[in-house]
């Protein structure tokens, strides 16, 4: 089923979670062992996250120095494919535009079609470490929504070869992303939401938050998306704190405020395991008042940490 089938047909709020894939060298078992967890909690959809390729210098031993790919987590695709095996449960790849050339999107589209997975997650993708400005692969998509534009493309049966006529038309459903205090490189917010309704516009059917931990940025988003003729579902992304640190490194890491009362809590906290409370506590409140808000699902980003969700999907009861 497609995503915006389960939440068209949702006799109550779902939940979903994202996923990792493993580190290449280990096995899907730690993928296993995730969601063995938290499938109680009856997920009608699971992403998986796509990681491109880094680079780093080598040096020689004539003293010059090797430009070394390396691609830290591969496997999205087969992870998708074995966990709707396994689980009975949609999968939903995430595609990003970093690391393809068109033909390769093309391709990869080809092969998620043939799998039977008719759900894709598409981002730009950010900047591959250790550059600081995203730069697109040569005759690749420079932006989400050129990547939205190619798939919805396939989905009429259009594909790169101008003489391959009467195409398979695929049926993706296309999520998209949205920034509730705006993406780092827009140069505010309003400049945003009409990147979003292009990108909606274009065929996205369906929209997913970056994680926010005040929920009126989230209904004040919301609010100004329809304002602006966006109509699809908007799903709020969340993401408990776990680690004294996070009140530091997740701000920077995805240009995000935390709101005082939250900091305050986190930093009072002696050790890690209560900061890990603090957090689960604080996005019960979170899910409760976004349930009473009513939002078509909530979307957990596990960051391969189940005992966290667990909880907070206890709690909300």
């Amino acid at each position: 089923m497609k995503v915006t089938e389960h939440l068209a047909n949702r006799t109550h709020t779902p939940v979903s979670f994202e996923i990792l894939p493993p580190l290449k060298g280990k096995s899907i078992q730690s993928v296993y062992r995730i969601l063995d967890q938290l499938m109680e909690f009856n997920p009608p959809f699971i992403n998986v996250t796509y990681h491109r390729a880094e680079f780093k210098y080598k040096q020689l031993d004539n003293g010059l120095f090797e430009k070394v790919h390396i691609r830290k987590r591969p496997g999205t695709v087969g992870i998708c494919a074995a966990i709707m095996y396994k689980y009975g449960v949609d999968a939903v790849p995430h595609l990003v535009c970093g690391g393809f050339s068109r033909a390769e999107t093309e391709d990869a589209l080809v092969d998620l079609h043939y799998l039977g997975i008719n759900n894709v997650l598409l981002l730009r993708g950010d900047a591959v470490k250790p550059e600081t400005k995203f730069v697109p692969e040569p005759k690749g998509n420079k932006n989400a929504l050129e990547l939205v534009q190619q798939t919805v493309n396939m989905n009429n049966g259009i594909y790169l070869e101008e003489d391959l006529t009467n195409g398979f038309k695929t049926d993706f459903c296309i999520g998209v992303a949205g920034y509730p205090e705006k993406h780092i490189e827009a140069p505010n917010l309003k400049a945003d939401l009409q990147y979003l309704k292009q990108k909606v516009d274009a065929g996205a059917h369906y929209i997913v938050t970056q994680m926010f931990f005040d929920n009126q940025k989230f209904m004040a988003f919301e609010k100004a998306c329809r304002s602006i003729g966006i109509t699809v579902p908007i799903i709020p992304g969340l993401k408990p704190i776990t680690r004294k640190l996070q009140i530091h490194t997740l701000p920077s890491a995805f240009n995000i405020c935390l709101p005082e009362d939250l900091t305050d809590a986190i930093a009072a906290c002696p050790t890690d395991e209560a900061a890990e409370q603090a957090g689960i506590e604080w996005t019960i409140e979170q899910c409760k008042q976004l349930l009473a808000y009513g939002v078509p699902c909530l979307h957990f980003y596990t960051m391969s940490n189940a005992h966290s969700v667990q909880q907070i999907m206890k709690g909300v009861g």
